[in-house]
């Protein structure tokens, strides 16, 4: 049997305390920032979508879409970027976005852009997104490419 002394129980407490804050911090990104940035959309509407980069510096932006956070992105090649999250698209929760699970494609009509690209938490969210509605999986780096070569096709 474990023994469980108060030192630990109090840790504990303040670890999962502190976790569930940051949660609730990440997801008062609408009430801050409830237009996009970039194109003035709003934010809350397209939560689903919706993305939220921190700079070092402690400065926040958030956007409608990823299409919007590369242009964001692109225009501050000198800046630290701190965190970079997205919504997961079933829970509209904010997670990371290079860790999470990304669609591609598929007959859903994407934020801002042509080809439809959608971050989910977890695999069953991403896995029942495609049977519904088509697409593939694909690496957070290969959605980031994907949007930067529409970005270069529209200039």
């Amino acid at each position: 049997m474990l023994k469980w002394n108060v030192g630990k129980i109090a840790l504990l407490t303040m670890v999962l305390l502190g976790m569930a804050a940051m949660s609730v911090l990440a997801q008062d990104d609408l009430d801050t920032q409830r237009s996009c940035t970039n194109c003035g959309m709003d934010r809350k509407a397209y939560g689903y979508s919706r993305m939220l980069i921190r700079y070092e510096d402690g400065a926040m932006v958030g956007t409608c879409s990823l299409h919007c956070a590369v242009i964001e992105l692109d225009a501050n090649p000198g800046r630290t970027v701190k965190a970079l999250l997205v919504a997961d698209r079933d829970a509209r929760t904010l997670i990371n976005a290079a860790r999470a699970i990304w669609v591609m494609g598929g007959t859903k009509r994407g934020v801002m852009t042509q080809q439809p690209k959608w971050a989910f938490q977890s695999a069953s969210g991403a896995a029942a997104f495609l049977k519904a509605n088509g697409g593939k999986i694909v690496t957070w780096t290969e959605a980031l490419a994907a949007t930067r070569e529409e970005l270069v096709q529209k200039r």
